[in-house]
This record gives C-alpha cells, structure tokens and sequence, in this order.
C-alpha cells in the first residue's frame, strides 16, 4: 500500500484557508504538485478565481495541463454557508451558496472530467457534510447544497468509473476553521464557546483540525483508495455514528 503521490497533479479549490489550505500542504508533503485556486489572492495561490464562474474552472484546468501536461486529483473544498433558517434566507444568499457550493463543485467536476477521461485516468474528492446527510437545523440552505453535492458525486461515480475515474466526498463535521469561528455570525465564537460547542454535540467531545480532514482527503487521492468510488466519508468525531 503506499500513500505517495509523486509526479501527480492536483488542484485544489478553496486553497487559501481552513481544509483548503490543510489539504493542500498535505498533498504537496505527499508528493504532488498542487495548484491552490481561490477567489482570494494568496501567495499560496496559482488560480485567483471564482468557482462559480464556469470559464474560470475550465480556464484552471487548462492552466494546469498547459503548464505540467496533465491533471490527475481534484479536490473541491471552495465553500460559502449562511446560518439562517429558510424565512430569514434572501434570495441573495440561496443563490450565493447554490453557486459556490454546488454549480462551483459541478463545474470544476466538469473540467476536470473532460480532461481526465482523455487521460484514461482520475480522481475527484468533494467536500460534502454532515448536514448534507442529516440535514442542519437553521442551515437550510447550506444543507440543501451539500446534499446536493453527495448526489453529485455518487452520479459522477457510476457515470466515470469504467473510464478510470474515481470521485468521493469527504464530509466533515464541526472543525475549527475561519469559517466555523465567523462566516455568517455577527460575532465570532470565542475559544470558550467553540469548546462547548464540541461537548454539546461531537460525540469525541472535540472540533476537527483541518488536517484531520485533509488526511482522508489525500488518502482518497492514492492508489490505496483504488477500489473507492461514489463514497461519502464521513469524518465527523462519531456525530453520523448517533
């Protein structure tokens, strides 16, 4: 069994921060060569972009293959989320969080498909969630989206799989990250609050680190994985074991 990935290719969305950024060094310390895109311009960062813009990920994929020949991994972790329940839900915020977190994923899916059967060869990870499965009380747009993506990718699975291409979905539970301390809060969560927030509800008693999501992320992207498709991994402390 081996978990290397030297002379692949890799993209990674959502490389600026949080799982992004954790997958992408993890994947660079395995051997991989990774090209981080985001909509935020980063040193990190080779692809500035939205992933809610269609041109954008074609123009990414391209990107890679023009520069290094090929495209082997794929890791969609671009993702927005409104904490509110449907009443309190603009139409604003519906349609930002369908863009990024399910016309973005499909998209590059998309892209990197397209290349990726010429090849002969593949392999997709999404970022689902928790919520995707269970559905998440006053995130109902952000849940709706994920659950959206889990059946993107079981469909791209049966659709590419005798075409060597391989798509899962990782689907973490609370993990500490900018976008669980602030994004749609008026005040971020305090240290205080995010530890009690793991007691109450994460049966391990504790928030995920990035890293811990971005280990099962390269381990989907190896040859250890081979037999892995249309999978939904959860990785959550034991919170979809309840």
């Amino acid at each position: 069994m081996t978990l290397a990935l030297q002379d692949r290719i890799a993209i990674v969305t959502g490389a600026a921060s949080g799982m992004g950024a954790a997958t992408t060094r993890l994947l660079a310390e395995a051997g991989a060569t990774v090209l981080g895109a985001d909509i935020a311009s980063h040193p990190a960062i080779a692809l500035v972009g939205d992933v809610a813009d269609s041109g954008f990920c074609d123009a990414a994929v391209a990107q890679a293959v023009a520069r290094h020949g090929r495209l082997d991994i794929v890791v969609n972790a671009a993702g927005v989320i409104v904490r509110a329940d449907a009443p309190a839900t603009d139409d604003d915020a519906w349609h930002r969080q369908m863009r990024v977190n399910v016309d973005g994923t499909f998209y590059m899916c998309r892209a990197a498909i397209r290349q990726m059967r010429r090849q002969g060869s593949g392999t997709i990870v999404n970022f689902g969630s928790i919520w995707g499965s269970a559905g998440g009380k006053g995130h109902v747009a952000y849940a709706t989206a994920k659950g959206a993506v889990h059946n993107l990718t079981r469909s791209l699975a049966l659709d590419h799989a005798r075409e060597g291409i391989r798509v899962n979905a990782v689907c973490p539970g609370e993990v500490d990250t900018p976008m669980l301390r602030g994004a749609g809060r008026a005040v971020p969560l305090t240290d205080a609050q995010l530890a009690e927030m793991a007691d109450r509800v994460v049966p391990n008693g504790r928030l995920a680190q990035p890293e811990e999501i971005g280990r099962v992320v390269v381990f989907l992207c190896t040859d250890a994985a081979s037999y892995m498709t249309g999978a939904l991994v959860p990785v959550d402390g034991g919170w979809s074991a309840g």
